[in-house]
C-alpha cells in the first residue's frame, strides 16, 4: 500500500491531512477527537500575547452560501483568535504533544508587530514541545484592524522582518501563513523566504461580506443589527487557492520553499490536486466543521487507493508534477483545436446546450432535424469553448474531440496541428 507519510519543513506526520488553525483546533478536547479520527497533524488556533483577553462576539459568527440541496459551498467567519487564556492553551498543547508524539502539532501565533512581543511568546511555545510555529499573517478581520494579521501580511517588509525575529528567537520551524488579500501572492511569499521561513501556508481567508439581509438591510452575519466583513473560505475558494499555490511553486525566486496548501479542500481529490500543484501537505477547516472529524478517514482511504491505482508509492511520486504544465496564457498551443460532439444515445433533449450556445456563445448547436427536436453541433461555428459541456446535465453526453494534425478547421480554414508546443510556434511573440 502507498505510504502517506508527509514531511513539511522537517515536521513529520503519518499522513498529509492537517487541521487548519481555526475553531476546530481551539482546545485539547477537539484535538484529541481529531487525532482519534486519524488526522495527521493540527495547527492550533491562533494564540495571542499574554495580556488583555480577546473578546469574541456571542451573536452569529458564521455565514454560508448553500446549493439548492443545502450543501455549504462558501463559508464566512468573523471569529477572532482564541479567547482562551494563553497559559491554558500552552498547558493543553504540552499535554497533547505528550499524548500524541507521532502527530504534527504546530502553533499559530499573532502578536503585535513589535520585536519584544515576538521575543516573549516564542520561548513559551517552544517549551510545550510543539513541532513548529505558523505566523498568522492572514486574518482579514478584527485583528487586522489592530495592526496584526493581514495588516502585516500585506506589507512584505513586515513579513520579512517578523519572520527574521522568529528565526532569531526560536529553534522551531517557521511556517508563514499568507493572506490572499494582495495583488500578487509572490511578493509576500518571496519576503517570507528572504526572512528565512522554513515553509509557507496558503491561502488564509478572503476578506468578504457574505450577504445582506433584505428585511433588516444589514450585512450578514449580523450582530445586534450591524455586520462586519469576515474571512471567506470553503469549496468556492479552491480555484483561487490552487492558482496561488501554483504561482509560488513555479516561481524561481521561491524555489525550494515548501508549501502547505489550504482552501476548499473537501475530499482526497482536492488534496491530490493541491499536492500535484506543489503543496507538500494540506490543511482543512470548513469540511471538518460541516462534516465532522471523521471525514479524514475517507480522505486517507481515497488518496491511498488512488495512489495504489496510479502506482505512486509515496507522496513525492506525484507532488509538484503538475507545476511544469501550469503556464501563462501565451504558452498555450493555438494549433490545438477541438469541437464539441453530442452523444445522441445519452441526450435527453433538454435543450440547455442549445439555449446557452444560441444566446451567449457561437450559435453552434442546432435544435431540430427533419422537423423534429434534435440537437447537433455545427463544426463550422464551434470554437470548442466547452460551455455546452458545462451546462449539460448528463455526464459524458457532450464531449470535446481533437481535430487531428493536418486537418482543416471548418470554422477558420486553418490547417491545425503541427506545432504541439506554442513556445515553438512561429507566431508566438515571445519566441
Amino acid at each position: 500500500m502507498a505510504d502517506l507519510t508527509a514531511t513539511l519543513a522537517g515536521i513529520r506526520s503519518p499522513n498529509p491531512f492537517w487541521l487548519a488553525s481555526a475553531p476546530p483546533a481551539d482546545k485539547a478536547y477537539n484535538i484529541n477527537r481529531a487525532f482519534e479520527a486519524g488526522w495527521g497533524g493540527v495547527v492550533w488556533k491562533t494564540l495571542g500575547e499574554d495580556g488583555p483577553p480577546v473578546v469574541n462576539v456571542s451573536g452569529p459568527r458564521y455565514g454560508a452560501i448553500h446549493t439548492t440541496s443545502r450543501q455549504v459551498i462558501g463559508f464566512n467567519n468573523i471569529e477572532l483568535i482564541t479567547d482562551r487564556p494563553l497559559q491554558v492553551n500552552l498547558g493543553e498543547i504540552r499535554q497533547i504533544k505528550r499524548d500524541w508524539p507521532d502527530r504534527a502539532l504546530v502553533v499559530s501565533l499573532m502578536v503585535p508587530c513589535e520585536e519584544n512581543a515576538w521575543k516573549a511568546i516564542l520561548p513559551l511555545v517552544e517549551d510545550t514541545g510543539a513541532d513548529g510555529i505558523e505566523l498568522n499573517f492572514g486574518c482579514p478581520h478584527g485583528m487586522s484592524e489592530r495592526g496584526m494579521g493581514a495588516a502585516v501580511g500585506q506589507v512584505p517588509e513586515y513579513v520579512e522582518m517578523v519572520t527574521r525575529w522568529c528565526k532569531q528567537y526560536s529553534r522551531l520551524p517557521v511556517i508563514v501563513k499568507l493572506t490572499p488579500n494582495v495583488t500578487n501572492i509572490l511578493v509576500p511569499a518571496r519576503a517570507a523566504k528572504a526572512g528565512g521561513a522554513d515553509a509557507v501556508s496558503l491561502i488564509n481567508t478572503i476578506s468578504a461580506v457574505m450577504s445582506v439581509d433584505l428585511d433588516t438591510l444589514a450585512p450578514s452575519p449580523s450582530v445586534d443589527g450591524l455586520g462586519a466583513h469576515g474571512g471567506y473560505c470553503g469549496t468556492a475558494v479552491k480555484p483561487i487557492a490552487l492558482r496561488m499555490v501554483g504561482e509560488i511553486a513555479r516561481d524561481p525566486e521561491c524555489a525550494g520553499l515548501p508549501i502547505s496548501g489550504i482552501g476548499g479542500i473537501n475530499t482526497w481529490r482536492d488534496a491530490a490536486e493541491f499536492m500535484a500543484l506543489g503543496a507538500t501537505n494540506v490543511q482543512v477547516c470548513t469540511a471538518a466543521m460541516t462534516h465532522g472529524f471523521r471525514i479524514v478517514g475517507d480522505m486517507i482511504d481515497g488518496l491511498r487507493n488512488w495512489m495504489d491505482e496510479k502506482g505512486h508509492a509515496t507522496l513525492a511520486d506525484f507532488t509538484a508534477k503538475a507545476v511544469p504544465k501550469f503556464v501563462n496564457w501565451e504558452h498555450l498551443n493555438l494549433d490545438y483545436v477541438v469541437k464539441a460532439q453530442i452523444d445522441q444515445d445519452l441526450c435527453i433533449g433538454c435543450g440547455r446546450c442549445h439555449i446557452a450556445c444560441e444566446d451567449t456563445s457561437h450559435q453552434a448547436i442546432t435544435r431540430e432535424k427533419d422537423g423534429k427536436r434534435h440537437f447537433e453541433v455545427i463544426d463550422a461555428e464551434c470554437v470548442g469553448c466547452n460551455l455546452c459541456v458545462v451546462v449539460c446535465p448528463v455526464d459524458h453526453c457532450i464531449t470535446l474531440r481533437e481535430l487531428p494534425a493536418g486537418s482543416v478547421d471548418p470554422r477558420t480554414g486553418r490547417v491545425v496541428g503541427g506545432y504541439r508546443n506554442w513556445t515553438q510556434h512561429p507566431n508566438n511573440p515571445s519566441r
